[in-house]
């Protein structure tokens, strides 16, 4: 498959090579130091053949910026959810005794006859409530479950559109029977 652009590659969309975004960035810095010099100044300082591509190449850098910035903050609150989750594994994974009036509860362990403390199975429910909102979180983050958009487009057909559509398909077979009538020689 042969393609019309040197940076295009298979399916055709066009890719950015490491000279194409140094050459980029410094159109951006130049903007940036620069603001009251216009794109076509960038183009011809920078080597684009037009200032329209001068101004998208600047509008990548921001995007890539902006995007960077936005990858930096989802990082840091993941790193944040998983010392939550972490926190929170290690209480579900702990026991945890009865206490009443300061005083820890035992029973009598039936196999044994020995006193032991009853175990409270409040703080590890707690802690499972717990992992399941930083794991909502985590979906929310990640945008897991966004919902699903739907474009969906309603038409109205009248009477008089179905009347418009058969006119149209008899004026097309009129008109192909024509075109054959003159392919076939005139007279039919």
């Amino acid at each position: 498959m042969t393609h019309n652009r040197p940076h295009e590659n298979k399916t055709g969309r066009f890719f950015a090579t490491l000279e194409d975004a140094e050459k980029a960035a410094r159109a951006a810095r130049l903007k940036s130091a620069n603001p009251k010099m216009t794109y076509q100044e960038i183009a011809d300082t920078v080597g684009y053949s037009h200032r329209g591509n001068a101004y998208r190449a600047i509008e990548r850098c921001r995007e890539a910026v902006i995007h960077e910035a936005g990858a930096e903050l989802v990082a840091s609150e993941a790193a944040q959810l998983d010392d939550l989750f972490a926190a929170a594994l290690e209480v579900l994974e702990r026991d945890h005794v009865t206490v009443s009036h300061g005083k820890i509860i035992t029973m009598e362990d039936p196999e044994t006859g020995e006193e032991k403390p009853l175990l409270d199975d409040g703080p590890k429910l707690a802690a499972i409530d717990r992992l399941l909102r930083v794991r909502e979180s985590y979906r929310r983050l990640f945008g897991i479950d966004q919902p699903v958009k739907v474009d969906a487009t309603v038409h109205e057909v009248t009477q008089q559109d179905l009347e418009l559509q058969e006119m149209l398909r008899e004026a097309k077979a009129a008109v192909r029977s024509e075109e054959a009538q003159i392919r076939d020689g005139g007279d039919a």
